[in-house]
């Protein structure tokens, strides 16, 4: 069955305003800029205790999770979503280097839509690592300057 590219497109604004939400806003800036993960442990952590970082994280990588699986499942056409969004492969960029362990330690299907779908993609460890790059530019900016340019 093929996906109607209208409706996608209105589901994909109805993605980008809910992005606009300011605490969603303040979730994706720390996530970006000052959330850098160590070791696996430190997610599973993160996914596991309830502090500030916990919110934060867990609803940048849910929202992008949900958004993944709404491509996997049919209900967003996947040209039109990758079309529309990077932001998806930054944020799984993050978390790439031990996701795996993780997916063992906490739950196998932890952010598999994401993880589906960025590894689908084209160039796709090209684009993790550019990714990955820019984020730690990010970072470094933030603590050499302490403000950030994300908004």
């Amino acid at each position: 069955m093929e996906i109607n590219k209208t409706d996608s497109a209105s589901v994909v604004l109805k993605l980008y305003e809910l992005r606009r939400d300011a605490e969603m806003r303040d979730a994706r800036e720390w996530y970006v800029t000052k959330f850098q993960p160590q070791s696996a442990q430190e997610i599973v952590n993160l996914l596991l205790e309830s502090f500030e970082g916990s919110r934060q994280y867990r609803m940048v990588t849910s929202y992008w999770d949900m958004a993944a699986s709404l491509v996997q499942n049919g209900a967003i056409d996947r040209d039109v979503f990758l079309g529309a969004n990077t932001e998806h492969v930054a944020v799984y960029s993050r978390v790439h280097p031990y996701l795996a362990e993780v997916q063992k330690i906490y739950r196998e299907t932890y952010l598999k839509h994401l993880q589906t779908l960025v590894l689908s993609m084209p160039d796709a460890e090209k684009l993790i690592a550019g990714r990955t790059k820019l984020l730690d530019s990010w970072n470094k900016g933030v603590q050499k300057t302490g403000t950030v340019g994300f908004r």
